[in-house]
Parts: structure tokens; C-alpha cells; sequence
């Protein structure tokens, strides 16, 4: 039942802005473009972030699912 809310969660948010921690701390902000079952993440004009706020353009990227620790929806889903 939880991966049919997480699912639906990721549904809504394609096109979006999303934020997704990795194992390991990285951070990186990228439009969602699309995911698959094992939650494996398209991601577009992504970017690494960094706590002093500075950015790492990364441009369209893959993350492998079994990496994302977090993923954070736009706010008031938007």
C-alpha cells in the first residue's frame, strides 16, 4: 500500500521540481522526467547542492534508485 502512495506521489510530481538525498549526503534538485518500479529517477537541468549554497550543474542525469535515500515533492504539490 505504501508504494502505491509513493508512486502516485511520483505521478504527480513528473515535470516537477524535486529535491532527492543520496546515500552518502549528495543533494541534487532536478525536474523529474521519469522513474521506473525500482524507483530509478530521469532527472533534467539537475544540479548538485552544496550546504554553503552553492550548486553543481549536472545537466540531465539517471539516479539509480537503490542510491535514493529521499525525495522530496514540490511544496503544496505544485
Amino acid at each position: 500500500m505504501a508504494a502505491d502512495m509513493t508512486f502516485k506521489v511520483l505521478n504527480e510530481s513528473v515535470g516537477k521540481v524535486v529535491l532527492i538525498k543520496l546515500k552518502g549526503g549528495k543533494v541534487i534538485r532536478g525536474s523529474l522526467q521519469g522513474f521506473d518500479q525500482h524507483m530509478n529517477l530521469t532527472l533534467e537541468s539537475s544540479e548538485e547542492m552544496f550546504a554553503e549554497g552553492k550548486t553543481n550543474p549536472l545537466g540531465t542525469i539517471i539516479v539509480r534508485g537503490d542510491n535514493v535515500v529521499l525525495i522530496s515533492p514540490p511544496p503544496g504539490g505544485q
